[in-house]
């Protein structure tokens, strides 16, 4: 069977989904075979860390058909363990703080790509298009667009930022079981998400069972996530909020990252008023200081309310690594801009500074070639319409940085300036570029 054939096999699971949105399926596990794993496998990266049993995917590749025949039989009789995850811990965006994730083996890598390939195909079915995390075709920046439109749409407004205390730590198993029952009751598949629910985190030495959480870090994590939220906030929002408000009003959610916004007051302040007991009753915490309305109506509308005795001016929230504030656009008109958040430009910066010090006594044309990647990464995600000035000073500051750690090659010598512009001469660093320019769409 190629990956066509397999593509085949989801695509038609898609279909019976699509067709029959109500109906609960209670036979999947028949769906993976060895083919399926060994496209599971090809999908699964292969420069990940390596779990609690230290093996490589170099080193499970090399007798492939026998651990993924070993690995089905288990799966299907129902013997397969899931290992527990070992966990390690990653900066958060403001650097100071650090987000615990966890590392699945190689082999349960292998078999969460397969269950998740099923469970996707069921779901992406199901999912609201307010969605866009961790979803197939979906990206950030699509997210970003849509927050865009409908904000100049409805010329502004009241935005709910949520932000959930701990999310993947805190999602209630219970709760997760009843809603997977709505859609998929095979027994098999199930029980491999139970124990991969079940299978505890490893930590110096010591493994440590959870009885909330889906770690991340796992394959299987994001999907579930997904269909957790879904439920509790997106079908809610749609079906529950929205027939009952005055005025217009959307949602934006990028994984646990949402947003709401309401071109009325009083809608946003009846969403605010539930939206903790409806995050409490699902075992879920918002963050009472980061889960806000901010007033984000558009200056012009602002200026004629305070001339009336209201409003307090423009404000401005951080939505996936960019702040939202209202400028003026070449034409004189008000549009909802965007640029780097402060926090994400630290970070980006932080890990810069720490990569220059680390390589300083490398070739220059080697710190060259790093730093040019590194840039057109940065580049590529943050490369927006509007945010050319943020790009200019993160890369001026690239440059001060790359020079300070240059001149601390030796201690005897500093790299003066003038030097510093004639290395620049030689190697330049990319220029600006927009990546996801407006005008290209």
């Amino acid at each position: 069977m190629s990956p066509t054939t397999v593509s085949t096999r989801l695509q038609k699971i898609a279909e019976m989904a699509r067709e029959a949105p109500y109906m609960v399926i209670t036979t999947l596990a028949h769906h993976i075979d060895i083919e399926f794993l060994k496209e599971a496998y090809r999908r699964t990266r292969k420069d990940g860390a390596a779990g609690v049993d230290e093996q490589t995917a170099k080193e499970y590749a090399e007798n492939l058909e026998e651990n993924l025949g070993s690995l089905l039989n288990r799966f299907k009789s129902g013997t397969y363990k899931a290992p527990p995850v070992r966990r390690v811990y990653i900066p958060k965006g403001d650097g100071k703080r650090k987000r615990p994730i966890g590392i699945p083996t190689f082999e349960d890598k292998v078999l969460q790509r397969a269950v998740s390939m099923l469970l996707g195909a069921i779901y992406e079915q199901d999912f609201l298009d307010c969605s866009y995390g961790f979803r197939p075709g979906r990206s950030a920046h699509q997210a970003l667009e849509e927050l865009w439109k409908g904000l100049m749409g409805m010329r502004g407004g009241w935005v709910i930022e949520v932000d959930i205390r701990n999310y993947f730590d805190r999602i209630d198993h219970r709760h997760l079981r009843e809603f997977l029952d709505k859609r998929v009751r095979d027994g098999v598949l199930r029980r491999a998400i139970d124990k991969w629910l079940k299978a505890g985190v490893l930590e110096n030495g010591q493994i440590e069972y959870l009885e909330t959480g889906s770690p991340q870090g796992g394959v299987i994590s994001p999907i579930l996530s997904n269909i957790f939220l879904h439920e509790v906030l997106d079908v809610w929002f749609e079906k529950v909020v929205k027939p009952r408000l005055k005025g217009k009003a959307f949602l934006i959610r990028f994984a646990d990252d949402s947003l709401i916004a309401c071109s009325s007051e009083s809608d946003a302040r009846k969403i605010m008023a539930v939206l903790e007991k409806r995050f409490a009753k699902y075992g879920l915490e918002l963050h009472p200081e980061k889960t806000r309305i901010v007033d984000f109506r558009r200056p012009a509308l602002q200026a004629n309310n305070r001339k009336k005795g209201k409003g307090i001016g423009p404000g401005s929230f951080d939505m996936l690594g960019f702040t939202h504030y209202w400028g003026r656009s070449r034409q004189g008109n008000w549009v909802v801009k965007r640029k780097t958040a402060k926090d994400r430009l630290c970070r980006s910066l932080n890990k810069i500074a720490v990569w220059c010090k680390a390589f300083r006594h490398a070739d220059v044309k080697m710190q060259h070639m790093g730093l040019v990647q590194k840039i057109r990464g940065h580049y590529a995600y943050f490369g927006i319409t509007g945010n050319a000035r943020a790009l200019q000073s993160f890369v001026a500051r690239v440059k001060a940085i790359w020079r300070k750690w240059l001149s601390r090659r030796s201690q005897r010598h500093r790299l003066s300036w003038p030097r510093f512009v004639r290395l620049l001469a030689r190697y330049s660093l990319p220029p600006v570029v927009v990546v996801h320019s407006a005008l290209r769409q």
